[in-house]
């Protein structure tokens, strides 16, 4: 198979990296407490369970309508300008939010707006990060770096839900939200040092709809890239409604509450970390293959939720799952990395996000209705089966089968004088680049759709 160029890693890769992991590491640690506390400041301020979908909603939407001008804008400016001004905005909004919050003044109208912005400052951010991340990553060791970093965005994400939750018993959701805004001002920090001057210059476009055209020819020319992103259109979809909506009915009526059905999100997170761990180690040469493989146990917790069963299988279940689809992650950013041209990788990743989420809020509109059609077991089996249906479809595809990893490329080799001593060859050598960007010495991870504050699974 013919593929362009693919992306080149900046001179000061390595640094790069370690910048982006550490911020990334920062805003899923105050995120993932903010969302807990955004929810219960909608409650406490008087309003209802569907006003806290309205704000849910709020940032979605936004989130959706912007991301396809955010890839573009991100391949036509500097990444790392457009992510600090994201997360410059994200502080502000979150500064806001904290101090309505702790002033006992927040109206709903206030929350949705504030969401809102926030939603569409992560639409500017995501292809930005995302594209930035991959600019930064040599080749040869792409794998290990995608997990080392997913697997710092995944454990921030843990023990942010686990301490926000904590601190909004404590101390209310006013100082939660503070803390993520801090957190969004020491990321805007951290990213606003990335090295960018290894990156060529972006050739001037055509204008921005030029540029949309350019991105989408580009994502459509690659049946591998569309065919896995509307597999999880579809499955990203059907889990989301199977997690918001049948996850916590299963739990109250089933499995003794809410504290079983956070174990179980808890065991799927705890899966997430070791699947990245397994993919510092494991380097499948079919990466497409080997990550929609591991697509088919997404299917596993709606199954599980339909029967249902008890508790102690579900955890075992979500387990297992947050192991595999942290495979296809790793798999699927490795593929990104290799095969798209580093001028094109944001708006490839726009589409991708795109792609991903648009049907999610659908999804979950439609979950209640369809329960109240056919019953709750029929529409989860229905989640489930849909899950197997897309994947096996996607299989079909010649790409997804046969795209291969690119071996790792040769050292360069450096002439030694004839009046050099024995070690000076090996030092030369170790100079040239055999250590890792993750700073291990042998990989690399990749964003989930998560590039920082989260595209397929």
């Amino acid at each position: 198979m013919t593929t362009p160029p693919a992306s080149t890693p900046s001179t000061g890769g390595r640094r790069n990296y370690l910048l982006l992991t550490a911020a990334a590491f920062v805003t899923n640690l105050g995120g993932a407490g903010a969302m807990i506390a955004s929810a219960f400041a909608v409650l406490e301020s008087g309003g209802s369970g569907g006003d806290v979908g309205l704000v849910v909603a709020s940032r979605t939407l936004p989130l959706v309508v912007f991301l396809l001008i955010g890839g573009a804008v991100a391949d036509r400016l500097p990444r790392h300008r457009v992510m600090v001004a994201a997360n410059t905005v994200n502080c502000v909004s979150q500064a806001a939010f904290a101090a309505l919050v702790l002033a006992g003044e927040a109206r709903l109208w206030q929350m949705m707006l504030l969401a809102g912005l926030g939603g569409a400052a992560q639409a500017f951010f995501g292809p930005a990060s995302e594209g930035m991340l991959l600019s930064s990553v040599p080749p040869g060791q792409a794998s290990r770096a995608f997990a080392v970093y997913r697997m710092a965005m995944h454990g921030a994400s843990l023990g942010g839900a686990a301490l926000g939750g904590a601190m909004v018993a404590a101390m209310g959701p006013g100082w939660v939200l503070a803390v993520d805004a801090a957190a969004f001002a020491v990321a805007a920090s951290l990213r606003a040092l990335l090295d960018v001057r290894g990156i060529a210059p972006r050739e001037p476009g055509g204008g921005m709809l030029s540029d949309l055209r350019e991105g989408w020819r580009e994502f459509a020319s690659r049946p591998w890239l569309w065919g896995i992103v509307v597999q999880f259109s579809v499955a990203n979809a059907v889990v989301g409604a199977a997690e918001a909506v049948y996850g916590p009915l299963v739990a109250r009526d089933s499995l003794g509450g809410a504290g079983p059905w956070g174990l179980a999100l808890a065991a799927f997170g705890a899966g997430t970390l070791a699947g990245g761990l397994l993919m510092t180690r494991w380097r499948p040469r079919r990466l497409l293959l080997a990550g929609t493989l591991c697509v088919f146990p997404l299917a596993l917790p709606s199954a599980a939720l339909a029967v249902p069963v008890p508790a102690e299988v579900l955890w075992g279940v979500m387990f297992l799952t947050g192991v595999t689809v942290e495979v296809f992650g790793v798999s699927w950013m490795t593929a990104l990395h290799q095969e798209i041209p580093e001028d094109k990788l944001s708006r490839v990743s726009a589409y991708d996000w795109f792609g991903s989420i648009a049907m999610v809020p659908v999804a979950t509109a439609l979950a209640g209705p369809a329960e109240s059609a056919f019953g709750r077991g029929p529409a989860l089996w229905g989640c489930a089966g849909l899950v197997v249906l897309v994947t096996a479809a996607v299989l079909l595809v010649p790409d997804v089968r046969n795209l291969t990893r690119h071996p790792k490329p040769p050292l360069p080799t450096i002439p030694t004088p004839r009046d050099a001593s024995p070690g000076a060859e090996a030092a030369t050598e170790a100079d040239t680049g055999t250590g890792t960007a993750a700073g291990t010495g042998t990989g690399t991870p990749r964003p989930p759709r998560t590039t920082g504050e989260v595209p397929t699974p």
